[in-house]
């Protein structure tokens, strides 16, 4: 590469110009942010490669060919370096573009091709967020010909100082956000000359002067500057104050209103960063924008881990029911499938689990997926469906699903005790333990109805067939759990910190993370000491809601568990749906290596036997 009046120091061209500013320039004004409590990437750390390229035309695609790149690598106001190359364009320049730019054939002559001077940029720019005014020209340029030449494009962020000014800049300050006129407002040390150095000097002093109207703002992290201009109101914007004082720690933020009443509950690894993002990203939600509108405070509450955070969302959701949130908020608007205790049992639909030793099935999210399932099993085994009490002698006339020959009909004395006993721990078996034979009646309906083409009923089968499998799935994973007294689990950290849980009967009882040079023994039991009570109760989640044991199932079964100590028998569950849990393998598993918890570094399950 060539230019007038340059030199390379360090594998980076530098301007000898007087323009040129490597040489110890003064503290810029942007300097004096280092103050600010930022979170994200600040922008003070961040590397900037502002760029500027001079063209032949408006569109590389139309065969405009690049003649000039220039580009000012800058971090905290201070300069690092500079890049500056003229390119032959391989074609003459264009007369208005040669009287525009200054930029002639003769000047381009000797200069490396776009092969050579793209190569080189990249090099260069590798590591920085590109900066430039109307990106999505300049960097369109570079993505063509490193396209054209089958070069990857690096990753790049980028950041467009046009769309920034026209968030900020108002016709007051300025007529228009042309770098000229934006150069003259922040008073720029280069005036635009459309040459590419130039301009890119002027563009790091406009980038400058806008990130100073940005920081009272509140903007002070990239991924601010990245979303500022997009469509968040002012309004939504001026309430960022609300997130001040909560902790940058896993937990869980609570949105209230005036009258103190909950609008809307999340959680976050990062209290603040999150809660700071309702005011400065880009919001697509319009709920969100409202929720926001009538927000006045915002609670934060710490956790010990991320999965305890998890649980304490869902728990803090049934509980307040805020408007905003969508889900989770009626755990209690379930229902269940029930295998009744009776001379004669027959399944049932209900909306809660009692002490009354009958097998259920559930809890399924809606009366129509409850239905769906019901109708499969039904489909399956006769028993009988009304829900009329009779006892064991035959005293009744049959009812029509009896001459469909899909009951037994054991109010006519068609069957006897006996045999109806069977049909019945047939269907217990396909319950808790295996579905296949769901699986196979069903499957063998869907067949025969295909191949007389009645498409429409075998869709109708498929979708009980489908809810029946992962309701019983469902219920064996929580089963498996639930069963458990108690299940204590930890996990190495990133930090080398260890996360430890205590689970009793499927539900979250305690949760912490060991202190550095802590007795990780003592710590554990002292956890297991303090830890909530939880006493069983019958039904396949007796402790917590259903989406609080998965959440606690998931976790336990991700990589790189360890567990610490098992109390009761675990059982697997055996069945079509289920035939693998990673948590049962773990815990057999745990039951061969007997290693004390914390001595080893790897994430093999450990078990230490009850005392």
């Amino acid at each position: 590469m060539s230019s007038a009046g340059s030199a390379v120091r360090d594998g980076v061209r530098e301007s000898a110009s007087p323009q040129g500013r490597a040489a110890g320039p003064a503290p810029s004004r942007w300097e004096s942010q280092r103050s600010f409590d930022e979170l994200g990437r600040p922008l003070r750390d961040i590397t900037f490669c502002v760029v500027d390229l001079e063209t032949t035309g408006g569109s590389a695609a139309a065969g405009s060919m690049i003649t000039e790149i220039g580009a000012v690598k800058v971090r905290g106001g201070e300069v690092l370096g500079e890049f500056q190359t003229l390119v032959n364009p391989h074609t003459d320049i264009p007369a208005f573009i040669a009287v525009l730019t200054g930029i002639t054939n003769s000047m381009v002559a000797d200069a490396p091709g776009i092969e050579t001077a793209l190569p080189a940029f990249l090099e260069f720019a590798a590591g920085c967020v590109l900066v430039a005014h109307n990106a999505p020209f300049d960097v369109g340029f570079l993505q063509h010909f490193a396209a054209r030449q089958e070069r990857a494009w690096p990753a790049f962020e980028v950041v467009d100082t046009v769309k920034l000014a026209r968030r900020v800049i108002t016709r007051d300050d300025a007529p228009n956000c042309k770098l000229s006129t934006l150069a003259a407002l922040f008073g720029a040390g280069t005036t635009p000359n459309h040459r590419a150095l130039a301009d890119a000097r002027a563009t790091v002093d406009v980038l400058h002067g806008l990130m100073e109207r940005l920081g009272s703002l509140g903007v002070h992290t990239l991924e601010e500057l990245q979303t500022f201009s997009s469509r968040v109101s002012t309004a939504q914007r001026q309430k960022r104050h609300l997130a001040e004082g909560l902790p940058r720690t896993a937990g869980v933020y609570l949105f209230r209103d005036a009258e103190e009443r909950v609008l809307y509950i999340g959680t976050s690894r990062d209290l603040r960063t999150r809660v700071r993002s309702y005011f400065t990203a880009s919001e697509t939600r319009s709920r969100m924008g409202e929720m926001i509108g009538l927000a006045t405070s915002v609670t934060g509450i710490e956790c010990a881990t991320p999965l305890e955070a998890e649980v304490r969302e869902l728990r803090l959701i049934a509980e307040h029911k805020p408007r905003y949130n969508r889900r989770s908020r009626f755990p209690e608007k379930v229902h269940f499938l029930k295998l009744t205790r009776e001379p004669w049992p027959r399944l049932s639909l209900v909306r809660k689990v009692l002490d009354d030793d009958a097998d259920y099935v559930g809890p399924f999210g809606s009366r129509k997926v409850a239905e769906k399932c019901l109708a499969a099993l039904h489909d399956t085994f006769p028993v009988r469906q009304c829900s009329d009490r009779f006892g064991r002698v035959a005293s009744r006339v049959p009812c029509v699903l009896a001459e469909m020959r899909r009951c037994l009909s054991p109010c006519d004395g068609s069957v006897d005790e006996a045999a109806y006993g069977v049909v019945v721990s047939r269907l217990r078996d396909a319950l808790v333990r295996r579905p296949d034979e769901v699986v196979e009646a069903i499957n063998a309906k869907m067949a025969v109805l295909a191949a007389d083409e009645r498409f429409e009923e075998a869709g109708v089968h498929r979708d009980r067939l489908a809810a029946f499998v992962r309701a019983a799935s469902r219920t064996q994973r929580l089963s498996a759990l639930t069963r458990c007294p108690e299940v204590v689990a930890g996990r190495r950290d990133d930090d080398g910190r260890w996360s430890v849980h205590v689970v009793r009967h499927g539900r979250l009882a305690a949760a912490g993370v060991i202190p550095s040079g802590a007795d990780a023994h003592a710590y554990v039991e002292q956890l297991r000491a303090s830890a909530e009570t939880v006493r069983t109760a019958p039904g396949p989640v007796p402790a917590a809601t259903a989406e609080e044991t998965e959440k606690v199932l998931r976790w336990l079964e991700s990589p790189g568990i360890r567990l610490i100590d098992v109390e009761g028998e675990w059982t697997c569950p055996v069945a079509g749906a289920t035939r693998h849990l990673a948590l049962h393998d773990a815990v057999a598993e745990s039951r061969r290596t007997l290693v004390p918890f914390g001595e080893r570094t790897d994430v093999t399950p450990v078990h230490r036997p009850a005392r």
